[in-house]
């Protein structure tokens, strides 16, 4: 029995390291940042939620269908993008996340208003949201 908790410590301090090394290596300036942010949100308007996650790591697997829905539901009020670090690497760096998943929430003219860091649910989201000023109403 101590053998396995040893494996699965073992295990789970390696995959932490491997997505740590992932993110840091997604870092860059917070200048490209804003650029990139202010450029997307002009384009559209409105207020925006960038979930950078991975497809491969559970609590961003949890927040896959939170964020689908939120992207149908509010569909013309608010847009929602989800950014594979491991796969899109430049595209993250953009982003100088630290862990994922994070959440950065954006206004209509690409200003950043806040970050979070960890799992975040629906309900969570659109209070943060209305605590930032934009109310989408109920759904």
């Amino acid at each position: 029995m101590m053998f396995f908790r040893k494996i699965l410590w073992l295990l789970v301090a390696a995959l932490l390291f491997l997505s740590l090394a992932a993110c840091s290596r997604a870092e860059s300036s917070g200048s490209n940042d804003q650029l990139a942010s202010a450029s997307a949100s002009q384009a559209t308007n409105l207020p925006r939620l960038v979930d950078l996650g991975a497809d491969k790591c559970i609590p961003c697997k949890m927040m896959a269908p939170i964020l689908d829905g939120l992207k149908k539901d509010y569909a013309g009020r608010m847009e929602v993008e989800f950014i594979d670090v491991w796969k899109n690497k430049e595209q993250a760096g953009h982003y100088g996340v630290k862990m994922i998943p994070t959440q950065i929430f954006y206004a209509a003219d690409g200003e950043e208003l806040y970050r979070h860091q960890g799992f975040i649910g629906k309900e969570e989201i659109l209070a943060k949201w209305q605590g930032l000023g934009y109310d989408f109403g109920s759904h």
